[in-house]
This record gives C-alpha cells, sequence and structure tokens, in this order.
C-alpha cells in the first residue's frame, strides 16, 4: 500500500509517498480501506518538529479517517460496512495510508447523509466540540454561549452542536466568514479584526477557546459569575485557572480523545440534518505536500481532506 512518511522535521517538502507492508489488525481491530483522510493543524506543527508528541521522524502522521471495513476481528463490524472515526489519538494511528487498522470502539458507521470526504473531517474537530460543549459544560436551550474561530474546523461545528441544544450561539470570525457562520446558525457574530470581544460581552454563559495568543484570560472578562470556560489551548495554564477561580468562573482544558458515545451523537445531529461539516478543499494522497501548504496557510473555513 501507499503511505505518506517523513525522515525529518520540516516544511511539507519533508513528505514523501511510498510503499508499506499493508497492516494486520489484531482482536478487537478492524483493517479499513481508507477513502479519505481529515487533515488537522496539530499534524503541521507535528510535521515541523514544534511538538515532542510522536517523537522524532520517522512516523505517519494522521488521525481521521473515513473508509471501508475490508477485515473485522470483531462482532462490531463485517466486510463491507462504511466506518469513520479518530483512531489511537495521541498514539499514532498513521492514517495517511491506503489502509489503517483501527480498534473497533474507535469507529462508528458512517451516516448516509455525509460522503466519506465530509465524514472524515469530521471526528477530532467534532469530538472536540462535543466533549467541550455537551459532556463539560452540559449545554442547554438558552444558555449564552461564546465560540471563538466559529469559522474554523472545531468552532463550525460547534456552532452547530451549540445550536442544537437550543442555545444562543455568538462567535468571533474575520468579516470574510460573517456569511458562512450565520448560515450555520449563529445569532451574534464578532469581527475580531475590527473589535474586542473583551470590551462588548458579558453574562455568557460558556466559552469555547481552540485560538490561544491570550484568548482563554481574556474570556474570563465576558463569563458570568458560574459561567464555564473550556480551553483546548491554555489548559495548563496556571495564571489562567487561578483567574477564573478568583473570578468565580469554572474552568476546563479539554483534550480530545477517542470516544464512541460522543461519535454516536454526532452521527445522530448529521442523520437528522442538523450538522454539516464543511470541506474546503481536497488533494489525492499524492499531493499530502501541497494539502500541508494549505494546512501551514491557517484561516481555512472548515476543513482539508486527503482523498485516497
Amino acid at each position: 500500500m501507499r503511505i505518506v512518511t517523513q525522515q525529518e522535521f520540516g516544511g511539507p517538502a519533508v513528505l514523501s509517498v511510498v510503499e508499506a507492508p499493508v497492516p494486520r489488525p489484531l482482536p478487537t481491530e478492524v483493517l479499513v480501506r481508507v477513502r479519505a483522510v481529515g487533515l488537522n493543524p496539530l499534524e503541521a506543527r507535528l510535521r515541523a518538529g514544534e511538538s515532542p508528541m510522536l517523537g522524532r521522524p520517522p512516523f505517519v502522521l494522521g488521525w481521521d479517517v473515513s473508509g471501508v471495513v475490508e477485515q473485522s476481528l470483531t462482532w462490531r463490524f463485517r466486510p463491507g460496512d462504511e466506518v469513520f472515526g479518530m483512531s489511537l489519538f495521541p498514539r499514532a494511528a498513521e492514517a495517511y495510508a491506503e489502509y489503517v487498522a483501527v480498534p473497533a470502539l474507535h469507529l462508528a458507521r458512517k451516516p448516509a447523509s455525509l460522503s466519506h470526504v465530509e465524514a472524515a473531517a469530521l471526528p477530532i474537530v467534532g469530538l472536540t466540540a462535543w466533549q467541550g460543549l455537551v459532556d463539560l459544560a452540559r449545554v442547554a436551550a438558552g444558555d449564552r454561549v461564546l465560540i471563538h474561530a466559529g469559522g474554523g474546523g472545531v468552532g463550525h461545528v460547534a456552532i452547530q452542536i451549540a445550536k442544537a441544544a437550543g442555545a444562543h450561539v455568538i462567535t468571533t470570525v474575520g468579516a470574510d466568514k460573517r456569511e458562512f457562520v450565520e448560515a450555520l446558525g449563529a445569532d451574534e457574530v464578532m469581527d475580531y479584526r475590527s473589535g474586542d470581544f473583551a470590551e462588548s460581552l458579558r453574562d455568557v454563559d460558556i466559552v469555547l477557546d481552540t485560538v490561544g495568543a491570550g484568548i482563554a484570560e481574556r474570556s474570563l472578562r465576558v463569563l458570568r459569575r458560574g459561567g464555564h470556560l473550556i480551553t483546548a489551548t491554555a489548559e495548563d495554564d496556571a495564571a489562567v485557572i487561578a483567574h477564573a477561580e478568583a473570578a468565580g468562573v469554572r474552568f476546563s482544558g479539554i483534550a480530545v480523545d477517542p470516544d464512541p458515545v460522543a461519535l454516536r451523537g454526532l452521527v445522530d445531529l448529521a442523520e437528522r440534518g442538523a450538522l454539516r461539516v464543511h470541506v474546503e478543499e481536497t488533494f489525492p494522497l499524492e499531493r499530502a505536500a501541497d494539502a500541508h501548504r494549505a494546512l501551514d496557510h491557517g484561516h481555512r473555513r472548515g476543513k482539508l481532506v486527503l482523498t485516497v
């Protein structure tokens, strides 16, 4: 089979397509013939050596997959089943490949309403948004929810999850993404380039931050007492945690993990027509380096996906 690997840290050019043996699934795993692979900003940082999570190269990137079960060593799936999910995170899942062995509990049946490309774009961003808003914050009807970067991967899914729960959704985006997030259901849209959300917002119940750059601490100013700050970027920031406690605000740092219950929750929303996944651009597997150049550029609407 073909895989995308790298022998050193660096820019997108370090990614190359080579031949490798097809993996053998272990008991409770399935072998998936990959149809599409979702790309995430973390993978660009790993490629460049900005995170030690996978150690030093050589390694194969990727966690988000959608495809067809080729071989099954579990009762949960049969050959021919269309599945999707996030495998083994944060350990290497080696998803930039034509085949991948995946624990069955890290997969769900692909909803018919999503293509393989759309399904591959969903797991990491969808699970991050679900675990933050549903599992941690218990988002409910009437809540005022601020979602930073609502036009991005996590943000555009988070808007839809919060709206499905009946929340009033506020989001920060660039002016060029206003119509995009309004179409997803955002009730209030703030241009982060022309205004300061921390000066104009108050009495927010829940904030979801996946941006960093001081956004988590500034968000404490807009939360009501007893509100909930959820951040994927400052989860170990002692100063933010201390300031949240002093302000009477709940603080949760989130690091996404495989979650079959949440994955089925996302499937339910998609099947009810309450969740759609926006894929800005696709690239064939052999153009993984070009896909990473686009990933490095940032400021995407939704997601980028490799097709296999």
